[in-house]
């Protein structure tokens, strides 16, 4: 592989970028500044457009965790999400503000998206710093920044009030500030930009650890950065001892503040994803399943892209081997690898059997890092020589291949049997046409078809990357648009139809709702929701009576039994029922009295 294959990583500061010829010279700073604000504005409208139909949570529990990690932080009251996944605390900070303006559920939500329209359309203009970073020019920087604005890892999951939707703009953001502070220079002049640089590295990666467990790899990586900048003497050791004494500040108050929610939304336990890890890293059949499926992982982001992130990925693993690579930039490169590697098989090595088909191949944990690998592997596409073009996308064709087959081995028959959930599949469903299925081998052709056309544009030179931008924005924009309106908007229909309880009189002024255990949790957590206001905790109707102090109890209503006879041995005196639904998810009766 030429060295053409592997545009440097990262490899001049991105504040700071080299003058080129690229841009005609009436274009002035002022044009540059109200296209970058412009571009922002529009990708902040198309986050608002595609996330209008939306009003609660429908990613649930993890949509609910989040939200209620708000509340309480906020002083609201508690929600008992017990035996279920911890949901930190750092994205929840962000929602706080929306707390304090909005008092209903609908609005809060809403607000919510409007938060993370915000956040994620700053993925354009970091993106342009990126791209620039790896010597695309400026015109095709700004172009493909808007693209890669528009992955669905990035535009579809901002419209959910889920840390998928910040997450990617923190990781794009702290590489850059990163690799700003390994390469800034030393002089008395750079000192206060140094602090800022490696400052602003630490806190987001702070924040990270403090939304998300993800967040431990990108801190793990961060803490390894730091140890080598002192070790080959890359910053003098104060710059170093400054940014651990801001990651530890940042990491230790993060930690507090999860801490913290615990008693409130976890009074009795977790589901111990961590002794999922510990098992399956100590078993033979658990390293089995840690690989396949992380390999699945990695397979969804090759086809979701088109091939585009497997050359990214084949590229930034080139530039670790090369020889002659710069040791500050084999350093980033190997963290970018890391990454990838330790996001995918930790969460999978985390997860519990769910007996669905989002165990084995599934987008949203590498999403977070799939922007770098997509702008590398645009990077390559645009500046590579048609010999090193062939072999990377030879390289990738073979790696999302390879992975396929892997998935097949250890998935087999359980693709076709598990349960088949439309929202992990958003890219794939759109490449094969089908959101009832999952299809891995028609998805892997659809995936290296367009991988084909993205080459095949780039071979002409002249008009090449505007064509291939054009390609990527409009099959990217189609994914989130049908995505949204095959996944999300029935998903939303459907949680309304099955859970509302805005019909309720006096709802407002419910203190406490008290859930049966036997109700499904998707529509006991929908429920919390909808009586925001309220105090929400649950227990087992079967062998526990209701909660004395409760205002509102919905029980779990039993086949060919009367609403008025779902109370277990009759409801005490002054409880009436005031509604029941039967749904596909489960029936319930709500009873105030």
């Amino acid at each position: 592989m030429s060295t053409e294959a592997a545009p440097p990583v990262l490899s001049r500061p991105p504040a700071a970028p080299p003058a080129g010829r690229d841009a005609p010279a009436s274009l002035g700073r002022r044009r540059w500044v109200l296209l970058f604000v412009l571009g922002w504005a529009i990708q902040v409208a198309v986050r608002l457009w595609l996330a209008s139909g939306q009003t609660m949570p429908v990613a649930t529990p993890d949509e609910s965790g989040y939200l209620f990690a708000a509340r309480v932080l906020t002083g609201g009251p508690d929600a008992d999400m017990s035996y279920g996944t911890v949901y930190r605390g750092g994205y929840p900070l962000l929602l706080a503000p929306v707390l304090w303006i909005a008092h209903d559920p609908v609005s809060v939500y809403r607000g919510a998206l409007v938060v993370n329209a915000l956040i994620s359309a700053l993925m354009m203009p970091l993106a342009y710093l990126m791209l620039r970073a790896f010597q695309v020019r400026r015109r095709w920087s700004y172009l493909f920044a808007h693209v890669t604005a528009l992955l669905p890892g990035v535009l579809f999951f901002s419209e959910f009030a889920l840390t998928d939707a910040v997450l990617p703009v923190v990781v794009v953001g702290w590489l850059l500030l990163v690799h700003s502070w390994l390469h800034a220079g030393r002089s008395p002049g750079e000192t206060p930009r140094v602090a800022l640089y490696g400052a602003g590295a630490s806190l987001l990666v702070a924040f990270a650890y403090t939304s998300h467990t993800r967040g431990t790899i990108l801190l793990g990586v961060h803490a390894v950065l730091l140890a080598a900048a002192l070790v080959f003497r890359w910053r003098r050791w104060r710059d170093v001892a400054v940014q651990v004494l801001v990651l530890a500040a940042a990491v230790g108050a993060g930690t507090l503040l999860n801490r913290s929610l615990l008693p409130h939304m976890y009074p009795s336990g977790d589901n111990d994803l961590s002794g999922n890890l510990v098992r399956r890293v100590t078993t033979q059949d658990g390293w089995a399943w840690m690989l396949s499926l992380g390999t699945g992982q990695i397979w969804y982001q090759a086809v979701a892209t088109g091939g585009i992130a497997a050359i990214g990925l084949i590229t930034v693993a080139f530039v670790t081997v090369r020889r002659g690579t710069p040791l500050r930039q084999r350093a980033l490169a190997l963290g970018v690898l890391a990454i990838v590697a330790g996001i995918a098989f930790a969460t999978s090595a985390a997860l519990p059997d769910e007996y669905r088909i989002g165990n084995y191949v599934y987008g949203r944990y590498l999403a977070c890092i799939t922007p770098v690998l997509f702008m590398v592997g645009v990077a390559v596409l645009l500046r590579a020589s048609r010999r090193t073009l062939a072999l990377v996308a030879g390289s990738a064709a073979v790696l999302t291949l390879l992975a396929a087959w892997v998935v097949q081995w250890y998935a087999g028959d359980r693709l076709a049997r598990y349960t088949f959930t439309s929202y992990d599949f958003p890219e794939t469903s759109f490449l094969t046409w089908d959101w009832k299925s999952f299809e891995l081998w028609h998805a892997t052709v659809a995936g290296l078809a367009l991988l084909g056309l993205a080459v095949a544009a780039v071979l002409l030179r002249r008009r090449g990357p505007a064509l291939l931008a054009g390609l990527l924005a409009a099959v990217t924009l189609a994914m989130s648009v049908t995505a949204t309106e095959r996944i999300a908007r029935p998903l939303v229909d459907a949680e309304i139809a099955h859970t509302d309880l805005r019909g309720i009189p006096g709802l407002r002024g419910t203190g406490s709702v008290a859930i049966d255990w036997n109700v499904p949790w998707t529509i006991r957590l929908s429920q919390y929701y909808w009586a925001w206001w309220s105090d929400g905790s649950v227990f087992n109707a079967q062998t526990t009576p209701a909660p004395r102090d409760a205002d509102m109890v919905i029980m779990w209503w039993p086949k060919n039994v009367p609403a008025e006879r779902s109370w277990p041995h009759g409801a005490p005196s002054g409880w009436k029922v005031v509604d029941s639904r039967r749904t596909v998810e489960g029936d319930w009766v709500a009873w105030t009295r």
